[in-house]
């Protein structure tokens, strides 16, 4: 491969994947809506647009051999589901089509691990299990990556694209310069998270994800998806966990199910009505009451992906937060 674009090159797991790349010798055009001074250190080629938007697309896919697409957005705010289905439906059915006019064959697309892995009770998923669409119905930003899955790998065999789809859990780990990912872990350090619910968690260290996510455009087989996670820790061992590496105290209060989703409600509902953002939410706290619990056994055998130490990753996570962003803390 001589050039790659990578929609979504500012994000989290975008600026990470181009770090690997580039290490790589791969020459890499990014497409964002924003300027990035650490792309263009690394050597990145940065087009500033939209995939939903203009002719910047189809002008990024000039001499392009190969796309991963990230572009996407994470919010658990109701509000924002339209939104999140234009970008990830919408956006992912004008990439292809654009790809396919371009005649770049080989698409990478970063999903999440919440297509599959979710359940009210524990239980450790692999990708044999369908799509767990029924338990993520109320939660738009997964019910929308369902459908953008969906259309990828059904629109890339009629257009003859190659798609392999990537699906990391939580992304953990130092350059959430947006707090898409690290945002409760950052409640966490602020005191801000009230009880500790029930549920099971998996994270990923965002550098890892990279790795695999470059290995999948050579590696990956067409067709296919990847789960890319660490652990599957309860909800309490990993606050348990995130307090020996933070020296935070974290919560200890344990309710009824019902009785965290009626508070959370009432503290959001009264943040909103003042025009603030609230600590906590009662969708976060419907979520963390699951499980997202899978095994990445098919990642690691045919993408190398290896999951480092989880508690070196909370510990670059809390230092990032700390120096990078929040001093504060």
């Amino acid at each position: 491969m001589t050039m790659v674009l990578v929609t979504g090159a500012t994000g989290f797991l975008g600026e990470h994947l181009c770090r690997v790349l580039r290490e790589r010798g791969v020459a890499v055009r990014g497409l964002a809506r924003t300027r990035s001074d650490v792309l263009s250190d690394l050597g990145v080629e940065l087009v500033r647009g939209d995939v939903n938007s203009g002719d910047e697309l189809a002008r990024a896919l000039v001499g392009v051999d190969a796309v991963f697409h990230l572009a996407g957005v994470v919010s658990r705010d109701p509000d924002d589901g339209q939104r999140m289905m234009r970008l990830h439906v919408d956006g992912t059915r004008r990439v292809i089509e654009a790809m396919a006019e371009a005649t770049v064959k080989r698409l990478v697309l970063a999903s999440t691990s919440g297509t599959i892995a979710v359940s009210k009770e524990p239980q450790v998923f692999d990708e044999t299990f369908d799509y767990a669409a029924d338990v993520v119905a109320g939660w738009p930003y997964y019910a929308s990556k369902i459908y953008q899955e969906k259309l990828a790998f059904r629109l890339g065999a009629e257009r003859g694209i190659e798609v392999i789809a990537i699906n990391p859990s939580l992304l953990l780990g130092p350059g959430d310069r947006r707090m898409s990912s690290t945002g409760d872990v950052r409640r966490f350090l602020r005191g801000q998270i009230p009880t500790v619910p029930k549920g099971g968690v998996n994270f990923v260290d965002a550098r890892d994800a990279a790795i695999a996510t470059a290995n999948a455009l050579v590696r990956g087989t067409p067709g296919q998806r990847y789960l890319l996670g660490g652990p599957n820790w309860t909800v309490a061992e990993f606050f348990g966990r995130l307090a020996r590496v933070s020296k935070v105290r974290g919560p200890w209060l344990k309710l009824p199910s019902k009785l965290s989703r009626w508070g959370a409600g009432m503290i959001e509902h009264a943040y909103r009505a003042r025009g603030a953002e609230p600590p906590v939410d009662r969708v976060s706290v419907e979520m963390s009451e699951h499980y997202w619990w899978f095994d990445s056994t098919k990642a690691e055998r045919e993408l190398g992906f290896e999951a480092r130490d989880p508690s070196l990753t909370l510990h670059d996570t809390v230092a990032y937060l700390r120096q990078g962003v929040d001093g504060d803390l």
